[in-house]
């Protein structure tokens, strides 16, 4: 009888205990979402030429040295000093390796999980950026469902794992407004960040202090996050003295120069595009969420005197200028901007999905999209039916996995635009789950790494190389590209030469090992040829007197 009926203290704290178990609730489903959507399938197709069969190669060659000769350390690529990128991904690789041996899944998976993370990352993100869960979990879904982000962070690249420490370094650094101690873990994930991808961490770190510096200033001389940052960083610092050390001026002029800053002067292997190379990736690839950035970023123009809004205005805008202005065009090297994307479309998504003035209260009125969503919508909806049909019936290599998967993209723009053209915020959840289905369908099929298409299939060459040459063995081809694909499956080096370096080679080597196509071994005209087996047109040759 003397227990209160109201405690009222105990009620203040309810609210809070709930708000918490809603948020891990969320965390942990987007988790679960992202993990089943990066990983599904994830060792199916082969390595993929550039970046994927470099890694491989390099976390393998850390797999099989002993701990003692500090191959960790100094990472190779088919005994060569390797000064590409730090190493942190390729030992998270090699981790993978010793637990589950060589494959393509052990390859992918570490960058496929830290991209799953960083799904979540960017919903904590969105919680420490808005007043209400909404946009967070818009963000995170739309983020979830970007063909870029999914594609990518699920090969063997180091870009997948640049997003997880990124969106780490930011979350980090929105808490120290509230907590300096959080400063260490700013100073952790920018250490993450250099040893993933070098000086790409500079231009990020750049990006979150023109943040902090326009949104709280005060934190720029807090010593205590200095010095967070200066500890959690130490490794990265200790690990790239350790490269000058042993390497000196070799590691500088490849690493820092070659490989670093010629990138940002000029175009390195002829990586080259116009001032909008990005501009016009981010049109052809951030379907279906595209439509509604332009209000998004008005939104957030109109609100710059907030944190999300200055975030997302400085994040995407300072990257991307960056990066457009770069000599080296690739299109991974978009990815970290789309996080930001997320958080404007997001936050349109808020707005339409509750129709109310988002910072400002409930507003009732009648609820009014504009007509160009549906009208673009049916649109794409037709064009892709239209390509349904097409590689379902009149291809003539008929693709029926591929006419599934573009029949489910098609099914889910048209309901979608009749929903707009009926006002009804339901269109919202049938785009991203329909989405998230399309990408499953995707994933699982052999369309994703559309790539291996371009050239021909590198599992069956690499095997007729391996089975029938002597380790270690330099085998010269007159395929005019590098495949480190094909270095990775054969474990060989197979190098291209032109004809007269073929023939040189055949003359003067005394175990020559040639893979030639059809129209190179009759430009070459050998008659003492041993031919040693054959695949995918390419032919193995040896000398019969070798």
């Amino acid at each position: 009888m003397l227990r209160k009926t109201f405690d009222w203290n105990n009620f203040g704290k309810l609210p809070g205990t709930i708000d918490r178990w809603i948020d891990f609730a969320w965390t942990i489903g987007l988790l679960l979402a992202a993990l089943l959507l990066f990983v599904i399938d994830l060792g199916w197709l082969p390595l993929r030429d550039w970046d994927e069969g470099i890694v491989a190669q390099v976390a393998r060659d850390i797999w099989r040295s002993s701990f003692d000769s500090l191959t960790w350390l100094y990472p190779t690529q088919a005994g060569e000093p390797y000064f590409n990128k730090p190493p942190l991904v390729h030992w998270l690789i090699a981790l993978t390796y010793q637990v589950g041996g060589v494959s393509e899944w052990t390859t992918r998976l570490p960058g496929a999980i830290l991209t799953a993370v960083s799904v979540p990352l960017l919903y904590m993100i969105g919680r420490e950026l808005f007043p209400l869960r909404a946009p967070a979990i818009f963000a995170s879904l739309v983020y979830l469902t970007l063909l870029p982000v999914v594609r990518h962070g699920r090969l063997a690249m180091l870009d997948g794992a640049l997003l997880c420490f990124f969106l780490l370094l930011m979350l980090c650094l929105l808490r120290t407004r509230r907590d300096l101690r959080w400063g260490l873990g700013v100073g952790i994930a920018f250490g993450l960040l250099c040893m993933t991808k070098g000086i790409v961490a500079l231009l990020l770190g750049a990006i979150a202090i023109a943040f902090i510096a326009w949104d709280t200033p005060r934190l720029l001389t807090a010593h205590i996050v200095w010095l967070g940052v200066l500890i959690g960083s130490m490794p990265a610092a200790l690990w790239y003295f350790a490269q000058w050390w042993h390497y000196d001026r070799a590691f500088v002029q490849s690493h820092l120069l070659n490989q670093s800053l010629d990138r940002v002067w000029s175009s390195v292997e002829n990586n080259q595009g116009p001032l909008w190379y990005y501009v016009l990736e981010i049109l052809k690839l951030a379907l279906p969420w595209l439509l509604f950035l332009p209000q998004g970023f008005r939104f957030a123009w109109e609100h710059r005197t907030m944190g999300w809004a200055k975030l997302a205005l400085v994040w995407s805008g300072g990257y991307l200028l960056a990066i457009s202005l770069m000599g080296t065009k690739l299109p991974w090297y978009v990815l970290p901007v789309y996080p930001a994307l997320a958080l404007v479309t997001g936050v349109q998504l808020a707005k339409v999905w509750n129709f109310e003035d988002f910072f400002g209260g409930w507003r009732k009125r009648e609820r009014r999209y504009p007509v160009v969503w549906s009208l673009v919508f049916g649109g794409l909806a037709i064009i892709t039916w239209a390509a349904s049909v097409y590689f379902g019936r009149l291809d003539p290599v008929q693709k029926p996995d591929l006419q599934l998967i573009l029949t489910a993209v098609a099914l889910t723009l048209t309901v979608a635009a009749v929903l707009i053209a009926r006002h009804d915020s339901q269109f919202i959840a049938v785009l991203i789950w329909g989405t998230y289905v399309s990408l499953m369908m995707l994933v699982s099929s052999q369309y994703w790494v559309w790539e291996l298409g371009e050239q021909y299939p590198v599992k069956p060459v690499a095997a007729i190389v391996r089975q029938h040459t002597p380790p270690g063995q330099t085998v010269w081809t007159s395929y005019k590209l590098n495949r480190p694909s094909l270095n990775f499956y054969s474990d060989r080096r197979v190098v291209p030469a032109s004809i007269e370096d073929l023939r040189r080679h055949w003359q003067q080597d005394a175990a020559p090992y040639l893979l030639v196509d059809r129209s190179a071994l009759q430009a070459l005209q050998l008659p003492s040829a041993q031919q040693l087996n054959q695949a995918e047109g390419w032919q193995l040759l040896t000398r019969l007197d070798k």
